[in-house]
């Protein structure tokens, strides 16, 4: 009995890695949010990188909003083999700490990797006095309550940056929610809030023409995408990091060599010199994760954010 057992398992193991071989032999499909953001632009350049890699067809579907709550419900219900994959930014994992959602990320989906993060840049109006991180929080504390920071809608990855800060360094400073970064930003620079965490791409051109003013970049290192400026972290808020990432799923269950194989290709596609100087033009940088570290990255940011999001009271609209 032992012996049959043992030359089932062994039989099984061999399909696996047949299946793996032979896979794809038919188009794919990459669900993601609706069309325009950062999301779509990642999931359409690693779709083309694929397709040409794969021999198949990578067809990308643009489901629902900004919140990717309609494609991950697609994913999730998906048949785990390798022919549906989603591309989701970490709202993916994190609006289910603000409402109640029709999936489980850590149940519902099989890691592949994280494709790529985006740090926000903590900018300010030229009318405050301040030029670096420690004086913001110093005037934060001397005027608590008066400085209003701008967000998107609520939860964004942008609201979260500004709440980790305050958390972080105990300054009271007054959330602005906008309809979307776009309109947020408008009102930054048209003085009508003092600050906002931003991303790289979306201030470029105030910061080169003087109507905004930079202080840092929120990831843990200094950034490709903004070389001259000092992290938030090692500029006066020690331990400091809040970046938005893109990753990629299966649903659950997809078979472990299915997965090998689709994030070696994705990673390698990630890596070639034009996908990743596509990225930085768009204010993204390249990361090409294992599945492991996707995994362990999302249960530390649901504790980490977690906290952070109680703490402040959000709830998703």
């Amino acid at each position: 009995m032992l012996r049959f057992a043992v030359r089932v398992i062994s039989i099984g193991a061999i399909g696996l890695a047949a299946c793996a071989q032979t896979y794809p032999n038919k188009p794919i499909r990459m669900v993601t949010v609706a069309p325009g953001g950062s999301a779509d632009f990642a999931t359409r350049l690693i779709a083309q990188g694929l397709s040409m890699s794969f021999g198949q067809q990578v067809v990308v579907e643009n489901q629902g909003g900004a919140s990717g709550v309609i494609a991950a419900q697609t994913l999730a219900k998906a048949l785990p083999d390798g022919y549906t994959l989603g591309l989701f930014g970490s709202g993916i994992w994190t609006l289910p700490l603000m409402q109640s959602a029709p999936y489980d990320p850590m149940r519902d989906f099989s890691p592949i990797t994280i494709a790529a993060r985006s740090p926000n840049i903590l900018v300010v109006h030229p009318s405050v006095p301040v030029k670096s991180v420690k004086e913001l929080i110093v005037l934060a504390k001397a005027r608590p309550g008066e400085l209003n920071y701008a967000a998107g809608i609520t939860g964004s990855a942008n609201e979260l940056a500004a709440e980790l800060f305050k958390a972080m360094a105990d300054v009271n400073m007054v959330r602005i929610n906008y309809k979307g970064a776009g309109p947020a930003l408008i009102d930054l620079v048209g003085g009508h809030v003092q600050l906002m965490f931003a991303t790289a791409a979306s201030v470029a051109p105030h910061l080169k023409s003087g109507r905004l003013r930079a202080l840092a970049i929120t990831s843990a290192a200094p950034s490709a995408l903004a070389p001259n400026l000092p992290t938030v972290a090692a500029s006066g808020l020690p331990g400091y990091e809040s970046v938005a990432m893109h990753s990629i799923f299966a649903p659950a269950a997809t078979s472990a060599p299915i997965i090998s194989r689709l994030n070696d290709e994705i990673v390698r596609v990630l890596k070639t010199a034009v996908v990743n100087e596509k990225f930085l033009n768009a204010g993204v940088e390249v990361v090409g994760s294992t599945p492991e570290q996707l995994t362990a990255t999302m249960k530390s940011e649901m504790v980490r954010l977690g906290k952070v999001i109680k703490g402040a009271g959000i709830r998703a609209e």
